[in-house]
């Protein structure tokens, strides 16, 4: 019986189900899971996993992107988007038949998240730290009001 591929989150994090310890992992001719996706280049793109809340002021979501350096990252946002890339490289001193087990995500990956409200997108801020990547993005108040002063020439 085939053994079903491990997930994302799996392959991210290194975690595994306990009924899986002793099996080894899938064939290298099965097809990719669903957490793969072709970019147009015909290359795989894994889907970053992410958690997404709101505060009074902003709309907030993390990630891991440990293995990342910053300036890999590519982030993309209008007011009602944000799309997250980048690329974590492997370690290419390690030949491909001294692996006992290959669990980790390494190559591509990719996540657009539509946002539940719009956003200011020139005050939006970016950091990463120990892995973790927060972006904050300020909501646009739409019931803020401001009383205009008519000149007179």
């Amino acid at each position: 019986m085939p053994k079903k591929k491990p997930s994302l989150f799996e392959r991210l994090t290194g975690a595994i189900k306990i009924e899986d310890q002793e099996e080894d992992f899938i064939e290298e001719d099965e097809q990719p899971s669903e957490e793969l996706e072709d970019n147009f280049d015909g290359e795989e793109v894994g889907q970053l996993t992410v958690d997404m809340h709101e505060t009074d002021n902003d709309i907030v979501i993390k990630s891991i992107v440990a293995g990342v350096k910053p300036e890999d990252l590519d982030i993309s946002i209008s007011r009602e988007m944000v799309t997250i890339k980048g690329k974590r490289e492997g370690d290419t001193t390690v030949k491909e038949g001294n692996y006992f087990h290959r669990e980790l995500y390494w190559g591509s990956f990719s996540r657009t998240i539509i946002l539940p409200s719009e956003i200011d997108t020139d005050l939006v801020e970016a950091v990463e730290k120990h892995g973790l990547l927060i972006i904050k993005l300020p909501k646009i108040n739409k019931d803020k009001q401001t009383k205009v002063k008519v000149k007179s020439h």
